[in-house]
């Protein structure tokens, strides 16, 4: 009989777990066969070879169409899965939200309208879109001066209290306060609040200039880079950047490879709220638009009615981001929001978390050592088993919206995470549908393969081990992906 997915500790704070109970198990897929206790020959090659213990690896497949157990290896045993959690946080979202959810932004005027001119401010009240990029904030904008107005003669207010982050430390991780990934959810994120910096050799060869996109008038680029010698390799092409304790201002110091025509890097900038008001400033201005005022943070009076509602791409086209390229500020923004609709606002990550728990409960999963605390994977103390994303998996192949689930991961050799592997020339290019995820020590993968055969299978590798993160890892589940397709 499969195992069933268990739950074992969520606790009630941002920064810890909670814990559920014990719940009787109830039978949602047919009985297994006993599967083979031994490894692969390809995977048990690259574990001696690397000298990797098997006994740091958990491996899992199933037939769908039989519920055969074709293999499993340690399949109970808890290992931190990284990014690949993001697929129950996706699941919950799809079955909780359906399909066509989609976010929205308002914009009030808080001032009378003169011909083209706003006497008072502009107020802008989030939802938690997770995908108000520049250029979608460029339509938005647009769309608000096809209301009349051009010039602002006050401030931008801003609403961003529709979520309720509390203390967030984006160094908390790894010390890496910088790092796009480690961005903090937020009710009225812009372009992931992360600045995209293109370093090229002035044509001269005496310096090296440095583009922003998107271009922020609040964001302060100090250059005191210099040019060297030597081919374009190295950390970061050389190039040392140092925020201000505001993240106002940027200082980037070394010295870059005259081999270097041409080398980009994205890095977090800013608060979000500045972050906010220097990109719609920037994008306003080029329209021709003006601004007089700076911003404040507010709450949007609930009298007020918005000029215009500005929505976000549907939820399906949402998690296929989430998924395909594991972005984990979206992903917080999938868990807040569910927090928000479920609950009301503001959206928590505890009350998040307590939606995920209630769904499984919904739907008569057992609970017991599955450890999940932010939605994203970005954790040292997330834990699930190989069995645990067996069951998930399952479940969604069953489900109503199986097509948007599955197709929201990578596909082998053509997009997302996969697109290096398995290139379209190999046979495997195109025949596996994965959700992958790495961090220091850790790789897995999780999803749907179609053998040679025509057969479906779960594969699930959950790798926990010294440096597999710089290639072993990936080296055991090409072996182990290139078994399951030839049955």
């Amino acid at each position: 009989m499969p195992r069933s997915l268990k739950l074992l500790s969520w606790k009630s704070s941002a920064w810890k777990l909670f814990t559920l109970a014990l719940m009787p198990w109830t039978l949602l897929f047919p009985v297994a066969a006993m599967a083979d206790d031994s490894l692969p020959a390809g995977v048990r090659n690259v574990l001696n070879h690397r000298k990797l213990a098997d006994a740091n690896l958990s491996l899992y497949v199933e037939n769908l169409r039989t519920g055969e157990t074709v293999l499993s290896w340690n399949e109970d045993k808890p290992r931190n899965p990284a990014s690949v959690s993001k697929l129950l946080t996706t699941l919950v979202a799809l079955e909780k939200l359906g399909p066509s959810y989609t976010w929205k932004t308002d914009i009030f005027y808080a001032g009378e309208l003169k011909d083209d001119v706003l006497e008072g401010d502009l107020l802008l009240k989030g939802y938690g879109d997770p995908f108000l990029t520049t250029e979608r904030l460029w339509t938005m904008l647009h769309a608000v001066r096809d209301t009349g107005v051009s010039r602002i003669n006050g401030n931008l207010l801003l609403d961003d209290s529709y979520f309720d982050i509390g203390e967030y430390d984006p160094a908390a991780f790894d010390n890496s306060p910088l790092r796009a990934y480690n961005v903090a959810p937020n009710a009225l994120l812009m372009n992931f609040k992360v600045v995209r910096y293109q370093f090229t050799p002035d044509a001269g060869g005496g310096k090296v200039n440095v583009r922003l996109h998107p271009e922020l008038e609040n964001l302060q680029v100090v250059n005191q880079l210099s040019i060297g010698d030597g081919r374009c390799g190295g950390y970061q092409r050389g190039i040392t950047i140092t925020p201000n304790e505001s993240v106002d201002q940027m200082i980037f110091s070394g010295t870059f490879p005259r081999g270097c025509s041409s080398y980009a890097m994205t890095r977090t900038a800013l608060g979000h709220n500045d972050f906010a008001y220097g990109l719609i400033k920037s994008v306003w201005n080029e329209m021709g638009g003006e601004i007089s005022g700076g911003w404040k943070n507010v709450t949007a009076p609930e009298e007020l009615e918005p000029i215009l509602s500005f929505d976000s791409p549907s939820l399906a086209e949402i998690i296929t981001m989430v998924n395909k390229y594991s972005n984990n500020v979206m992903a917080h923004q999938l868990l807040y929001t569910l927090a928000a609709e479920a609950f009301g606002a503001p959206g928590t990550e505890e009350n998040g978390l307590l939606v995920v728990r209630q769904w499984l409960e919904e739907k008569g999963f057992d609970t017991g050592s599955l450890r999940f605390d932010n939605g994203a994977g970005l954790s040292r103390e997330t834990r699930m088993s190989a069995l645990h994303l067996k069951d998930l998996l399952q479940y969604a192949y069953r489900s109503r919206f199986m097509p948007e689930f599955i197709s929201s991961m990578s596909l082998s050799g053509l997009d997302g995470t996969m697109s290096r592997r398995f290139r379209e020339d190999d046979v495997l290019a195109g025949m596996a549908h994965i959700k992958t995820g790495s961090l220091d020590d850790v790789t897995a993968i999780a999803g749907f393969l179609q053998a040679r055969s025509g057969e479906r299978y779960i594969v699930v590798s959950l790798h926990n081990d010294k440096n597999v993160h710089r290639g072993t890892g990936q080296e055991v589940q090409e072996a182990l992906l290139r078994w399951v397709f030839e049955r």
